[in-house]
């Protein structure tokens, strides 16, 4: 009877640390993303910040540059800052990198971001509290060719894409013993390195950066939601006219 109990105990512990770390990757949660697709402002600046941090490696194929007139730019403003692998505004997001250098470099070639906030949801939240959470989880690891590791993606082949603008922090541990089994919790960041952004910007700059991918993954999605609620609102008013409406032509008949 005593063994069993041990056995149960063991397995109880057991358990506890895989769902610590089924939470999103070495026993860390991913974080509420802010949603700001509605911001144009933010939304801009994520644009910003894609073209310049993200599209070196990444591209964005299912995306043309002059879809960005729908979040406030013009098209002289798009050539002028945003269109540095190609020509033309109407061409797709493309990267420039060689598949075969991506290939030596990373052992693949990097994602399409397209759809990257709404393919990337699980069981810890949305795509974009994935995203949101990854680039903010990044630490040095010199054991990595990249010297770079991710708490939400352990041995992520990618480095930190926007490690000047965060800095380099490393990641606290707290030691706690259950049931004979030692789990190490992680407990928050220390910054070990400034970047040229403070933690509050930072973090800022990111939620920016994921509210495009919000966007860029369903550019039309306001407009569905604003055209829902007046198809919603009429739906309501024809609902009650068509009920008085039959109440009218039946009244007279018993």
């Amino acid at each position: 009877m005593n063994n069993m109990k041990k056995i149960l105990l063991a397995l109880l512990a057991t358990l506890s640390m895989v769902s610590a770390q089924a939470s999103g990757g070495e026993g860390i949660s991913w974080d509420k993303a802010p949603n700001k697709t509605n911001d144009m402002a933010a939304l801009q600046n994520g644009a910003k910040i894609f073209v310049n941090y993200c599209l070196n490696c990444h591209s964005a194929a299912f995306m043309r540059y002059n879809r960005l007139k729908d979040i406030g730019l013009t098209e002289q403003q798009i050539k002028d800052n945003l269109l540095f692998a190609t020509d033309k505004v109407g061409d797709t997001m493309k990267s420039s990198i060689d598949p075969k250098q991506a290939k030596e470099w990373f052992g693949g070639l990097p994602p399409d971001l397209t759809l990257i906030a709404r393919s990337r949801a699980g069981h810890g939240g949305s795509g974009a509290d994935y995203v949101y959470t990854l680039l903010r989880s990044y630490y040095r690891d010199e054991t990595k060719p990249t010297g770079w590791n991710n708490l939400a993606y352990p041995n992520i082949g990618m480095p930190n894409p926007l490690w000047e603008l965060q800095g380099e922090r490393t990641p606290q541990y707290e030691t706690k013993e259950a049931h004979g089994h030692e789990m190490h919790m992680f407990t928050g960041w220390k910054q070990a390195k400034p970047g040229t952004l403070t933690p509050l910007e930072y973090d800022k700059a990111v939620g920016d950066l994921v509210s495009y991918l919000q966007w860029m993954g369903e550019p039309a999605q306001n407009n569905r939601v604003r055209v829902g609620v007046w198809v919603l609102l009429f739906l309501g008013v024809f609902t009650l006219i068509a009920w008085r409406l039959n109440a009218a032509f039946w009244r007279d008949i018993k």
